[in-house]
């Protein structure tokens, strides 16, 4: 939150951002921002509404500007949980409020942190493609520093007006809208973040091949497929992904159950489809038993809007016509398709697609153990490592059996676990 600029500074390549844990936050929000533009005006009862929300602001009024960010700022950064990005038709004219922002998204890439961003007096896109009155200023800005400079302000730039925020303009009711912006902010800092996926083994794997397919960067609509077989883990993944992905969307979904909605051998009818967008805008939007008259009512309603909408258990060509068209979505959207039909992707012209392979041995025995011990590992007293070798064997190294059998397993001895084994077979199991 800078005063007549704002930061983020080449200092963000250093090393390792450990992230403090949730208790030890410094402070709740850091507000980036040209204070020329706003600090007296928009900051200036931002900040009450804050206080009276109870939410600390870094204050940095009694700072000295420089050209470089000062170490007290960087840490200040760092130490913050939420930070606001406050754009107005100057910011790109302080190489200081440039620097401040590289140093935010640093710390949102390598700690987590959340980034919000208000648009105040200025257009989303004149951010991202620098043009405009902003790109003017920015190209004064740049006019006295390096090509490198150039390139990395640009970048972040780009990726900040991605971003889905709040567009101040002039006739807009501020007092309303920041009452609004301070609530999202008490939401989002009373959000704990869900630690159910932490344990699951190879997830940090898939997580960032699947991140790279996504190109989150890229400013057009996107869609990814996740394939592989059942059991496999499709849907775990994507769930992961979600709520790894979502706070970065204005909108999201993870919707489910498509497999049981139509069936995949007949055509579905008018009525089916329109069921399947019902639904799938009553997720989005959360708004219960959403009706619509025709299959135009996705685009009218999500044209504009940045999306994350992750299709689970897909069987059919017809409902990715339905449901995953990508002139329906606004600008950055990502849809994410699971389905074990690789050809459907394939026919729907997705080329971006991410196939889930079995788990090595080694990752096999810790879902495995993890299942059937609560440990990634046999413990002393319990089977051999040969005879955990020889369930995983049966298993077929498919986590779902693994963790089903390991579960089965829990609490018995290995004989009787061998008897069981010779009667039944894993099928028995599941």
């Amino acid at each position: 939150m800078a005063a007549s600029t704002s930061s983020s500074s080449s200092s963000s390549s250093s090393s390792s951002l450990s992230s403090p844990s949730p208790c030890t936050w410094r402070y709740m929000t850091f507000t980036s921002f040209h204070g020329p533009d706003v600090r007296n005006t928009f900051l200036s009862h931002l900040r009450k509404q804050f206080n009276t929300n109870g939410i600390t602001m870094f204050d940095d009024q009694r700072m000295e500007r420089s050209q470089t960010l000062a170490p007290t700022l960087t840490q200040a950064i760092r130490e913050s949980k939420i930070y606001i990005v406050l754009l107005s038709k100057n910011y790109a004219s302080s190489s200081w409020c440039l620097d401040e922002l590289l140093e935010i998204l640093n710390c949102k890439e390598k700690r987590g942190q959340r980034v919000m961003t208000i648009f105040y007096g200025v257009n989303p896109s004149d951010v991202r493609k620098q043009t405009g009155e902003f790109g003017i200023a920015f190209n004064e800005t740049c006019a006295r520093k390096t090509e490198e400079e150039r390139r990395k302000w640009s970048h972040a730039l780009t990726c900040v007006s991605n971003i889905t925020g709040v567009h101040v303009q002039d006739r807009d009711d501020e007092a309303n809208m920041i009452e609004k912006i301070a609530t999202d902010v008490s939401e989002k800092l009373n959000a704990t973040e869900s630690k159910d996926f932490d344990e699951m083994v190879g997830i940090k794997a898939h997580l960032t091949k699947i991140e790279s397919l996504l190109s989150l960067d890229y400013d057009k609509v996107k869609i990814v497929g996740i394939s592989g077989p059942a059991g496999i883990g499709k849907s775990t993944i994507a769930r992961a992904l979600h709520n790894l992905l979502s706070s970065s969307f204005h909108l999201s979904c993870f919707m489910e159950n498509l497999i049981s909605q139509s069936n995949p051998h007949s055509s579905l009818e008018y009525s089916s489809k329109l069921s399947l967008q019902e639904q799938l805008l009553s997720q989005v939007l959360n708004e219960k038993d959403i009706r619509i008259r025709h299959l135009g009512a996705i685009q009218e309603r999500l044209h504009d809007q940045r999306v994350l909408i992750i299709l689970d258990d897909v069987t059919s060509l017809e409902q990715l016509e339905v449901l995953a068209n990508i002139k329906w979505y606004g600008p950055g959207s990502r849809i994410i398709v699971i389905t074990k039909k690789k050809d459907i992707l394939v026919q729907h012209g997705i080329c971006d697609i991410y196939h889930v392979g079995f788990p090595s041995d080694a990752d096999a025995l810790k879902i495995f153990c993890l299942s059937a011990y609560r440990q990634t590992s046999p413990p002393d007293g319990s089977m051999k490592l040969h005879e955990c070798e020889m369930f995983i064997k049966i298993c077929g190294n498919l986590p779902l059996h693994l963790h089903v059998l390991g579960s089965a397993l829990r609490g018995r001895s290995y004989g009787r676990v061998q008897s069981l084994c010779n009667l039944v077979s894993l099928a028995d199991f599941v």
